[in-house]
């Protein structure tokens, strides 16, 4: 049975190899539930924030190209 390794368990790891396998293996939770809680609830607003940016940006291409087609349809006309 494979699963996903996250990047944090390898920093875990690296960090601390009994730590990690504390945790893995033998199933033991960390005492900093309410950090590691924080942690993911702050990684998925920035993710939010991220992906708010990106579609904000496509719209606004999306209008540039919009406005230059208008200002440039009606000086194509003329000629």
């Amino acid at each position: 049975m494979s699963r996903i390794v996250r990047a944090s368990e390898i920093g875990e790891y690296v960090f601390c190899r009994r730590a990690w396998w504390l945790r893995a293996v033998q199933g033991h939770e960390s005492a900093n539930m309410r950090e590691l809680e924080a942690g993911t609830y702050s990684h998925a607003q920035h993710g939010r924030t991220v992906r708010l940016a990106v579609g904000l940006k496509v719209t606004a291409i999306v209008l540039i190209v919009v406005a230059m087609i208008f200002f440039l349809a009606p000086l194509s006309v003329i000629r």
